[in-house]
């Protein structure tokens, strides 16, 4: 397989993603909206997504079609649309042809927008920099990182989203790169921030001075960059950082992987990684000066743990914060960084007394279900004490699925779970997180939540 040349972008939108879409006779017994002329429902999803589920569910029920984005979308809601889309007994659902028409000019043939024996191969090939040994190493690094810089932070008011936003960014050039802190850094860093914004821009094509444009061209320079590097990596050898585990990656076979699926694979895995761990880690510090009672019991467990204020938490010492994990857990299901997912049917299927035919676009809504009273009490209060061992047991598994599910399931998400255990070791032993009384920030919804104001806290020395 030829590798990619300098500055090419995306490849064209393969055939099969637009082939065979039901017309509109096709999905007729469907209930739901067609909305405006050309854009459908396009922005009224954008501005209140959530709200938009909430009524098209309590007006139609459980499936319902929307146009949006393009075309028709039929909408599978609660755990067991969850489990039947994310657990694809039949593989049934594609995910590259789900995605794809929304990622293909930023992030094409990433891990998650592959399907079947190609996703198992590449998957089981990437794995390697997820076992305890490279695991290990990110955790040195990301407990440098972190101390480091909320250190620095200091006492007193702050915007917390930027803050942490650049630090993950910053973290994942160093665990993921290699890279020290710096421009070359920042220059990739800035250009992951053009290609997520870019993916839920109204307008599709790369047209000058739209979003669209800009994550092209930062795909480009992302593009050109891994390419070089990974050669080099071949040629000189690497680190222990996630990028030199890449481009060594060999399949069952022997065989390494071809350096344009590492290209791939690298943009997106480090897109994944920065944007959701700063939206779950903004949204649970958040809960956590909501809270201050539930802040204090994890600032003992950590206290606990590490020893004291501003202590490294060992990378087998992860397993021990119970409690911590529970309320992440808990902001997870509060505000889950990917809302929303899609797939397209690869063959017909029947689902809440509905006929979906062969090749119709639909999906599954994860915030939605993450907060319904069929499987939460009170689901907009924030409770840990929701994951106990016996409640997880007792609940549906797909009624909470913040990293997905089945195959697809998200590759870092034991990376994900280290980073805010580190963090909130280094944030809770040195400081007290407050935020004003009654504070409630709007969220930006999509393309990964996040608070429209920066969220604005209070760091209290100890």
């Amino acid at each position: 397989m030829a590798t990619l040349a300098p500055h090419q972008s995306a490849q064209p939108v393969p055939a099969h993603w637009t082939e065979g879409v039901p017309g509109d006779e096709a999905i007729a017994h469907i209930p739901g909206e067609k909305g405006w002329p050309l854009i459908g429902h396009t922005l009224t999803q954008l501005r209140d997504p959530h709200a938009f589920t909430r009524r098209m569910v309590a007006q139609y029920g459980k499936v319902y079609k929307v146009r949006s984005f393009g075309g028709w979308n039929v909408a599978l809601i609660g755990a067991n649309a969850n489990e039947l889309v994310l657990f694809d007994r039949e593989k049934r659902f594609s995910s590259e042809q789900g995605w794809g028409p929304v990622l293909d000019k930023l992030f094409p043939r990433g891990l998650m927008l592959l399907d079947f024996d190609h996703h198992r191969a590449d998957r089981r090939a990437l794995s390697i920099a997820f076992k305890p040994e490279p695991m290990r190493h990110y955790s040195g690094a990301l407990n440098r990182g972190i101390s480091r810089r909320v250190e620095d932070w200091g006492e007193g008011p702050m915007l917390f989203y930027p803050a942490i936003k650049q630090l993950t960014l910053d973290l994942a050039a160093e665990s993921f790169l290699g890279l020290p802190f710096g421009p070359q850094a920042d220059a990739i860093n800035n250009a992951f921030i053009d290609m997520v914004q870019a993916s839920v821009a109204p307008v599709r094509r790369p047209l000058p001075f739209t979003k669209m444009k800009k994550g092209v061209d930062g795909r480009a320079f992302l593009v050109d960059w891994f390419t070089r590097e990974t050669r080099r990596i071949r040629a000189e050898g690497g680190g222990q950082d996630m990028f030199s585990q890449f481009a060594t990656a060999e399949y069952e076979d022997g065989r390494q992987m071809p350096v344009d699926e590492v290209v791939d694979h690298m943009s997106f895995l480090m897109m994944a990684a920065h944007d959701t761990i700063t939206s779950s880690a903004t949204s649970m510090v958040f809960y956590l000066a909501q809270k201050p009672e539930w802040q204090e019991q994890l600032r003992q467990e950590l206290m606990a743990v590490t020893g004291g204020e501003g202590r490294a938490l060992d990378y087998g010492q992860l397993g021990e914060l119970e409690l911590t994990e529970m309320a992440f857990k808990e902001a997870l299901r509060m505000t889950p960084p990917v809302p929303s997912m899609p797939r397209r049917a690869l063959s017909a299927f029947e689902f809440g007394g509905y006929h979906i035919p062969a090749g119709q676009h639909v999906g599954i809504n994860i915030h939605y279900t993450h907060h319904s009273e069929e499987y939460w009490d009170s689901p907009y209060s924030f409770d840990p004490m929701r994951f106990t061992p016996d409640k997880v047991k007792a609940r549906h598994k797909y009624a909470w699925v913040p990293f997905g599910g089945g195959a697809h399931m998200c590759i870092g998400l034991h990376f994900a779970y280290m980073q805010v255990k580190i963090l909130m070791a280094h944030m809770l032993t040195r400081y007290r997180i407050t935020a004003t009384k009654g504070y409630d920030p709007a969220w930006q919804a999509w393309p990964i939540p996040q608070p429209k104001d920066g969220l604005r806290i209070s760091l209290e020395k100890l």
